[in-house]
């Protein structure tokens, strides 16, 4: 059936090709912008059309967000070529995390209204924690953004933008749900101008949902507040501030057929479903950021941000040692603030040539403590232990862009980085852009990249139980480096109506920062691995024919890995093939469907030795459909309901090992969650 439904999509795509030059269709009274003439900020950091940008570019806005199925923004990018979205194991407080083209998550960089939202400790975004309800629009920008963005943008970076409030008009949406695993879901948002100049937006969510694995449970709340004050081109400034909060259970991979319930002092530790009942996370988390921008004069623009992270996890772990039995478990906490002042003006003194300069300061404090716990579980104030440290960044950089005529442009820059750790850094970045017809544009873009070395990789202190010398970390470590280049074809045809990319990259890592084991099997980080990968990818955006919007993409990604001696090998978890179709169906009675299928191929899951060129273990490919209805009734009401992975298509995700409670380890994984459905009522105004 799986095979059926993709057959059918594929073949109803090339149906509808030929008849679209006489569809005048338009959503909801609106006609869109041209796909090519679409704005985005993200990749030179001022207003750009798209056709005049040299990386390859996702944009979404709020009402692909509302016609989606997803249920995150990982979920919702996974529809796009480029972008794998991964999970551990789909239960609530699992990371979700962003690879670009093959590149692991710590070479994406995300941003919320400019603020990076990568941890530092781990250089990794968990966008699982960013509401949905909040946003307005998303932009991709795919390609080594680190002249602009610097450390952790080597892929790509996804920047996004929370609702703002409009002139003229109230926004007002509440929204509740209920569905499988006990899921349920309330929401509200509401924003306005309260004077000619001043407005806000003020989002809020709380959900909640079992999971589908004992100790899967989940509890989120987050709250958003954007204030901002426009009197045009003068003068533009607005706060935005978030805060999140929630906590889960940790299941872990699921162990082996036939494993049984294991109890430690009459506790039970794990069972045949979840390798831990007992283990939990928490986070905390808290932005605030700035912003002005200005353009006095035609030719000037200024932008200032000043931004304040604050991150704090919380880590308790239950286990069962039969080495040490006397030490059960830990209890701790890692907190990350960061400062960052940025600053840049874009000048452009004749049409045909502009540029930008800017530079930017980041302030990192660290601070992790831990506890052990006793017998029962409870913390043993004896064994605190504890460790911070400071790291701040300078980041200079200009970029220069010139049109010789109407339909060539090229574009330069450098950045200038300095690491209170490891030093500094140059990077380039070179593009050119040709646009020799209306609705074409080829795109050539390369640039250098870097990615410092986290917190967690200069810093977390060497577990040696009384063996090791006790060294913390690894502040000798060198930062990855490497370079990403793509040309990439975007064809508009048929009045708009049919949207083409289609791009090849290639990228490198070298120095890449692995955690080894030593001989105690204990782990440190070090400069082991570099990482290469080249692919293409094809999408494919049709309509509205008749109420219909059509989209297909295909991945291609070759990635591989070498370890220091020579052996090369797949890169771990990433897939060659991804493909994903869909499409969107409304008409004039205010009903919506959306209906997604994704497929993702196979991979390896793990390797036992660095010798190994072949997996020991393969995770399958797997394919997964989910299907959105919406029906509007008396223009404020809407009734949502959603299915995701209809088919309960049975996948993994990741593996890691297990020891069960005699201290045999067994290679197991990560399950995707099956089947689910969920029911929402809202109301808009």
């Amino acid at each position: 059936m799986k095979k059926s439904l993709s057959g059918f999509l594929s073949v109803l795509f090339l149906m509808m090709i030929p008849s679209l030059v006489f569809s005048e269709d338009v959503k909801d009274g609106i006609v869109s912008t041209p796909v090519l003439d679409e704005i985005v900020v993200s990749a030179t950091k001022t207003e750009e059309k798209r056709k005049d940008i040299a990386n390859s570019v996702i944009i979404m806005d709020k009402n692909d967000i509302q016609e989606s199925a997803a249920t995150s923004v990982g979920e919702l990018l996974a529809n796009e070529p480029g972008i794998d979205w991964r999970t551990y194991g789909d239960y609530g407080g699992a990371s979700q995390e962003i690879h670009i083209r093959g590149m692991g998550a710590e070479g994406t960089q995300v941003l919320v209204n400019g603020i990076v939202v990568n941890s530092p400790s781990l250089g990794i975004a968990d966008v699982g924690r960013i509401p949905l309800n909040s946003i307005e629009k998303i932009e991709v920008v795919k390609g080594s953004g680190s002249l602009l963005y610097g450390t952790s943008a080597m892929g790509g970076i996804v920047n996004i933008i929370t609702k703002r409030p409009k002139k003229d008009k109230m926004d007002l949406k509440v929204s509740a749900g209920y569905g499988s695993e006990n899921r349920y879901e309330i929401s509200a948002e509401q924003g306005m101008f309260i004077t000619d100049e001043f407005g806000y937006y003020l989002t809020a969510t709380k959900r909640d949902s079992d999971g589908f694995r004992e100790n899967a449970e989940s509890n989120h709340k987050d709250v958003s507040l954007n204030l901002v004050y426009d009197i045009g081109d003068i003068l533009g400034i607005s706060l935005y501030g978030d805060y999140i909060d929630r906590d889960f259970g940790r299941p872990g991979v699921e162990p082996s057929h036939g494993t049984s319930n294991f109890y430690y002092n009459g506790t039970k530790v794990y069972d045949e479903h979840s390798a831990s009942v007992l283990d939990e996370g928490a986070d905390e988390d808290a932005h605030l950021v700035l912003t002005m921008k200005s353009s006095p004069v035609k030719w000037l623009g200024i932008n200032l941000k000043g931004s304040y992270m604050n991150m704090e996890n919380y880590n308790y772990r239950r286990y069962y040692d039969s080495f040490l039995p006397g030490v059960p478990g830990d209890e701790s906490w890692t907190t990350n603030e960061v400062i960052q002042v940025e600053g840049n003006v874009d000048i452009q003194p004749i049409k045909s040539m502009k540029f930008l300069l800017g530079g930017e300061y980041k302030e990192y404090d660290w601070e992790n403590k831990k506890y052990d716990l006793t017998g029962s579980g409870i913390k043993d104030y004896t064994t605190k232990a504890k460790k911070d440290a400071n790291v701040y960044t300078n980041g200079l950089f200009a970029e220069a862009q010139y049109s010789p005529c109407s339909f060539i442009k090229v574009l330069a820059g450098v950045r200038h980085e300095e690491h209170s750790e490891f030093g500094t850094k140059d990077v380039p970045r070179y593009g050119i852009i040709v646009n020799p017809l209306e609705g074409t544009v080829f795109k050539f873009n390369y640039g250098k990249h870097f990615n410092a070395p986290t917190l967690n990789d200069l810093f977390f202190p060497y577990e040696d139980w009384g063996w090791g010398s006790g060294a913390e970390g690894n502040p000798n470590l060198k930062p990855e480096t490497g370079e990403h280049s793509d040309i990439t074809l975007e064809q508009s045809l048929l009045n708009d109506k049919v949207f083409i990319t289609a791009s090849y990259f290639k990228w490198d890592i070298n120095d890449k920062i692995r955690w080894a084991s030593d001989s105690f099997y204990f782990y440190r980080p070090e400069n082991l691995d570099s990482y290469k990968a080249k692919g293409c990818e094809i999408g494919a955006k049709v309509g509205p024919y008749y109420g219909i919007n059509l989209f297909f993409n295909y991945t291609y990604t070759d990635a591989e890995e070498e370890i220091a001696g020579g052996v090369k090998r797949k890169n771990l978890y990433t897939s060659d093939h991804f493909y994903k179709c869909g499409f969107t169906y409304w008409n004039d009675i205010g009903f919506t469907m959306t209906t997604t299928y994704r497929y993702v191929g196979d991979r390896p899951g793990y390797y036992r030795n660095d010798s190994d060129k072949h997996a020991e273990v393969n995770l399958a490919s797997y394919n997964t459909v989910d299907i959105k209805l919406e029906q509007r009734l008396f223009d404020n009401w809407v009734l949502s309901l959603q299915g995701n992975n209809l088919f309960d298509e049975e996948y993994d995700t990741y593996t890691s090992t297990f020891y069960n409670s005699v201290g045999t380890p067994s290679r197991d994984r990560y399950p995707g969650a099956g089947a689910s459905v969920f029911f929402s009522v809202g109301y808009e105004y």
